[in-house]
Formats: C-alpha cells, structure tokens, sequence
C-alpha cells in the first residue's frame, strides 16, 4: 500500500478550462475545484455553499483554518465576505499551491495566509484554536489517510475553541464513509450533523465542540440579513438546508 502523506504530497494537479470555468483535478475523472470564470469568488460547487452553513452556528468566526486548498473556492469566498475573519490554509502539495494564481487565490497578507504543511501534524500540535476548521483534503486516491483516522478527529476537537465547528467534505463512496462518520460522532460526542449532496456525491459534516446543535442559534434569515447580498444570494438555500437539518436533529 502506498504511503497517505506520500501520495497527497506528490500528486501532480492539472488545470482544465471551458468557455465559462476553470477546474482543477487529479484525475480525469474528478473535479477537486471548479471556478466560474465570470464569478472568480462564488461557490460554484454545491458542496461548498452547505459547508458554509457553519455560519448558522457560529455566526461570527474570528479564526477560520483550513485543511485543503484545491482550487480555494471557500477560501477566496470567506476571505471577500467574512471581513472580521482571519483565514489560514494548510495545503501539503506545493504544485496545488503553485497554482493560487491561476484560481485567483488572494496573496499573503495580515488576514490571510497559505502554508505548505501536513494538516494532520497541524492539527495535532498547533497551539491556535480556530473558530471554524474545514477539512476538504483530497488527491488522485481520495480523502488521504491521515485526515481520516479517529486520532484526527479527536485532534480536531482539541484544536477547536470552545463554541467552535468543523466542517468536513466526505465523499459517499469512500469504503470507509460510514466509519468516517463514526469517528466524526465519537470525537465530538455525537454534536454532529450529516448532510448529503442530492447533485454529487459529496456529504458535509458538521459537528460542534459545544452545544451549539442543542441551543438556540441565530436563524436563516438573520444569518443572510448579516451578509453582503451577494454572498446572501448564493448560500440562501444552502442556509435552509442546513436549518432544516438542525431542526429535525433538535425534534428526533
């Protein structure tokens, strides 16, 4: 078997482009990122816009961390929306990275930052605690290893402020989907939310380190009313499916 870290390190990203969109990949076979070339900002892919759903329970991030790259889709949008949030991005691959430009990444700057290092390592020795961490790592093989394991999982918990959420991209067809799942829950001690992507086949996890899913929390529209009306209009129905989930979670 080959080695996890090797593989997200050394796998070599392309870049396609259409009339309207640019993609990045690592296989033919799979979009890791996908850019609206009128929209550099928007969220093109669905999975992206639930991922922001974190918003419905922690409405005002000062630190946002990021495992994942890609394409930056989520970074370039949090970094242009969420002004008060300082976002810092942990990207293993240095050819992903070498490709900022391409997508629009911002550069370096005093609210925003990317670093070429191990996510796994940072989460597991970082001394910062984010108020949100995203987990969106992939290459040619999947979801690396690393990103997966139960200790992970638990690092992510400890890494996280009091309050704060993680949000992980799954995909549904990783052999091991459902115990990815489980470890999310036995980490965060079952704060956790679960919501498939009806277009792909993506799940969002979101799981609280407080009670966050139990209390209540500011609404959609309160949300939506707190954001610029561009970044309103495209999470406006991600916003309500993420709602309605935390409704049902709290009625079962």
């Amino acid at each position: 078997m080959s080695d996890p870290h090797s593989s997200a390190e050394n796998a070599r990203p392309f870049v396609r482009e259409t009339a309207t969109s640019r993609t990045l990949h690592f296989s033919i076979a799979t979009i890791q990122s996908r850019m609206d070339l009128a929209d550099p900002d928007a969220l093109a892919l669905k999975y992206t816009r639930t991922i922001m759903g974190f918003l419905l329970l922690q409405p005002a991030p000062r630190l946002i961390t990021m495992i994942g790259l890609g394409g930056g889709s989520l970074a370039k949008f949090c970094h242009r929306f969420l002004p008060a949030a300082r976002i810092e991005v942990i990207e293993i691959n240095q050819d992903v990275i070498a490709l900022r430009d391409v997508f629009h990444v911002p550069p370096d700057g005093p609210r925003f930052r990317v670093i070429r290092g191990d996510g796994a390592q940072l989460v597991r020795y970082r001394t910062t605690r984010p108020d949100i961490l995203v987990v969106d790592g992939f290459d040619d093989d999947g979801q690396p290893t690393r990103l997966c394991t139960q200790r992970f999982y638990d690092d992510c918990y400890s890494m996280l402020n009091t309050g704060g959420v993680l949000a992980v991209n799954l995909h549904q067809g990783d052999h091991e989907y459902d115990e990815h799942v489980d470890r999310i829950h036995r980490a965060f001690h079952d704060a956790v939310l679960v919501i498939d992507d009806d277009e792909s086949s993506n799940s969002v996890v979101l799981a609280c380190r407080g009670p966050a899913l139990d209390a209540p929390v500011a609404g959609v529209d309160r949300c939506l009313r707190a954001l610029d009306p561009v970044a309103a209009a495209q999470l406006a129905e991600a916003f309500e499916t993420v709602g309605r989930a935390i409704e049902e979670r709290r009625n079962a």
